[in-house]
């Protein structure tokens, strides 16, 4: 199984090595409590949490 990361500088959940939103490598397997955003630019959500790429986020990273 395909072990997710979130980045700690944008919170985007990724599989990767490297975050594609904000580009750092600073990524953290332990993270808890996710939001999937799909509209950025109509969400509440989104933009109380600063968020203006589509994807899923971790609402905590450590």
């Amino acid at each position: 199984m395909v072990r997710e990361l979130a980045c700690r500088k944008c919170k985007f959940v990724t599989v990767g090595k490297v975050c594609p939103i904000c580009k750092s490598s600073d990524l953290s397997p332990d993270w808890s409590s996710s939001v999937l955003v799909v509209d950025p630019a109509n969400s509440v959500v989104a933009k109380s949490l600063g968020i203006k790429e589509k994807g899923k986020y971790a609402l905590k990273v450590t």
